[in-house]
């Protein structure tokens, strides 16, 4: 059951039996995964491609070190068209493509237990309350554009004080062509009802510039 069902050769009906395997365990990982990841329906459908995708080009370049070579330098001109996703997702592709590998070695019975067995244990570790800190539900992202003209050294440090348990500089960008500055802080608010008055209070000085506060998640997507 767990021996390869490659022979020295591929034929024709061993490729198809491990092109049916590899999509509908595919399929059955990308459901699986979107109850935790909550992705998109493209997403969800590339993740079920892939196991098939990457088993692939596998049974093609088994043997040949010089195709590998090159297939591999194609697939990672991929990163440079490919946004930033989030750890979730990064999981999900990289679980798929290790089944992809198995599933082109002819190890079917692996490549649907990688599948399977590390979605389920996803879904369990993502269930438990572990390294969920208190804290860290109250931590926000704090957004503020001010024109270039504005030394922004110390000058919301007052207000800072007054509304804040505490504000941690994450970021410093130029916005707008370069005339304008948009700083991102990481905060966490004394009171969280007096949120309307701790923004327009910074709008007096940042020139009633844009302002937002944002949940502290997926930092390097806000900034």
């Amino acid at each position: 059951m767990f021996d390869s069902i490659y022979s020295a050769s591929v034929t024709v009906s061993e490729f198809f039996a491990m092109a049916a395997a590899a999509l509908c365990a595919g399929v059955l990982f990308a459901w699986l995964m979107s109850w935790r990841i909550r992705s998109t329906r493209r997403f969800f459908i590339v993740n079920a491609m892939i196991p098939f995708a990457v088993a692939t080009v596998i049974t093609f370049v088994s043997g040949n070190i010089g195709a590998g070579v090159a297939i591999g330098g194609a697939f990672a001109l991929i990163r440079f068209r490919s946004a930033q996703g989030s750890a979730d997702e990064i999981a999900s592709i990289l679980i798929a493509m290790a089944a992809g590998i198995a599933f082109g070695m002819g190890y079917l019975a692996y490549g649907v237990v990688i599948l399977l067995g590390l979605a389920v244990l996803f879904f369990l570790l993502s269930s438990l309350p572990i390294f969920e800190h208190k804290g860290m539900g109250e931590d926000q992202l704090l957004r503020i554009t001010i024109p270039e003209s504005l030394d922004y050294t110390g000058v919301f440090d007052d207000t800072f004080a007054h509304y804040l348990k505490s504000a941690e500089s994450v970021g410093v960008k130029t916005t707008a062509m370069g005339s304008m500055f948009r700083l991102s802080f990481k905060i966490r608010m004394k009171d969280p009802a007096e949120e309307k008055t701790f923004i327009d209070e910074l709008r007096t000085k940042n020139g009633n510039l844009e302002i937002a506060i944002l949940p502290y998640t997926d930092l390097q997507n806000h900034l």
